[in-house]
């Protein structure tokens, strides 16, 4: 053909992508009633939000601004870091891309967590990184284990979820410390926070850490997961580097005033919070009273072991026929379980209702 893609490229596998409900929809043929399985707030964004989205709809034949400054300016008020040390994306998943290109060079190693969020490894193998995956100690993250394959390999980067994805585990502040201390020399800590506002605590931003980037989002809490719009927090000579790589105009204009008055309304992110602590603890007690462990969370979902991973398998597509759209983890040793996102109480009510049906199903067919 006389074109070809670049060595990288033509060495990858094929991929297959986040499979979102609507896909799912246009397989089946049939209608997806309840979503909870990407973990989106069921409570959406806040009022003052969305009024100011559709303001900004008004004006949508101009473009945003490129530097986002008045939603950086915020950001820098709340957080207490300087706007120059924050760095604006089209979501946690651009920003996680960004920063494997900054650091990352063809045939580097990366390390993360098998099982952990995979969509980071989209960014790695996108560079050419050769990715090495240290599996969950205890259903959490295993930073021991993380730190000795970086040293042994020599790893340009490591990759944590803090609360984690999908075991909805959380490390301490501590222990995040600890992590960051004993980085080998020329590894690069990547702290994904997409879920921090549902932890108890975070580690404070260190901006003058040159060993650390960390992102969070406006997807989870803040309920805007279909803008696409999230941030970085690192040190000035990181975010110098991805000012240089991002695309400018890739968080668009009514994101950005999305987000900007989501900020501008810390009580609806703190009902958000309050009223998932609230939907964890019962869907929690509903699970065990039908037998089934939940995972501890500190996030807005559950995971929830399920015994087996035949029989877990076999639950998501019976509830799936039903138009109940949930996820499970596809690697050993959560491949048991199942993960269902917190919803409002009535959409509780409501995969409950089809999980038994589901589940007098299975024991009838025995």
């Amino acid at each position: 053909m006389g074109i070809r893609h670049t060595r990288v490229v033509d060495g990858l596998t094929a991929a297959t992508p986040f499979v979102g409900p609507e896909a799912l929809e246009r397989r089946s043929g049939s209608k997806i009633e309840l979503r909870l399985g990407a973990n989106e707030s069921p409570f959406g964004p806040s009022p003052q939000a969305v009024a100011a989205m559709q303001a900004k709809t008004e004006i949508a034949q101009f473009y945003g601004d490129p530097e986002g400054v008045l939603l950086r300016r915020r950001l820098s008020e709340l957080l207490s870091v300087p706007a120059e040390n924050i760095v604006l994306g089209a979501g946690i998943d651009e920003l996680l891309g960004q920063a494997c290109r900054l650091v990352v060079e063809p045939d580097d190693v990366v390390v993360t967590t098998l099982g952990s969020y995979p969509t980071f490894d989209y960014g790695a193998i996108g560079c050419g990184a050769r990715i090495l995956r240290v599996p969950y100690l205890h259903e959490s993250v295993d930073v021991s284990g993380l730190l000795n394959a970086a040293a042994e390999s020599k790893a340009k980067l490591i990759y944590v979820a803090n609360p984690d994805n999908p075991s909805g585990s959380w490390l301490e502040p501590r222990v995040i410390q600890q992590l960051i201390e004993n980085l080998p020399s020329g590894c690069l800590l990547l702290l994904d926070e997409a879920y921090v506002e549902f932890a108890p605590s975070a580690l404070p931003l260190d901006v003058e850490s040159p060993s650390v980037i960390r992102v969070r989002t406006f997807s989870k809490a803040h309920g805007m997961a279909g803008l696409r719009i999230a941030y970085a927090v690192s040190h000035s000579y990181h975010c110098m580097g991805l000012n240089k790589i991002r695309f400018h105009f890739a968080v668009n204009s009514v994101a950005l005033a999305g987000a900007l008055a989501s900020l501008n309304a810390p009580e609806h992110v703190e009902h958000v919070v309050h009223e998932t602590k609230l939907g964890r603890q019962r869907m929690a007690v509903r699970f065990a009273a039908l037998g089934f462990r939940s995972l501890p969370s500190h996030t807005n979902f559950l995971t929830v072991d399920i015994g087996s991973r035949t029989r877990a398998e076999a639950i998501l597509e019976r509830l799936l026929s039903l138009g109940v759209f949930i996820r499970k983890p596809g690697l050993p040793p959560l491949d048991t379980c199942i993960r269902v996102t917190v919803g409002r109480v009535e959409e509780q009510d409501a995969f409950f209702r089809a999980f038994e049906q589901v589940l007098r199903e299975t024991e009838h067919a025995r």
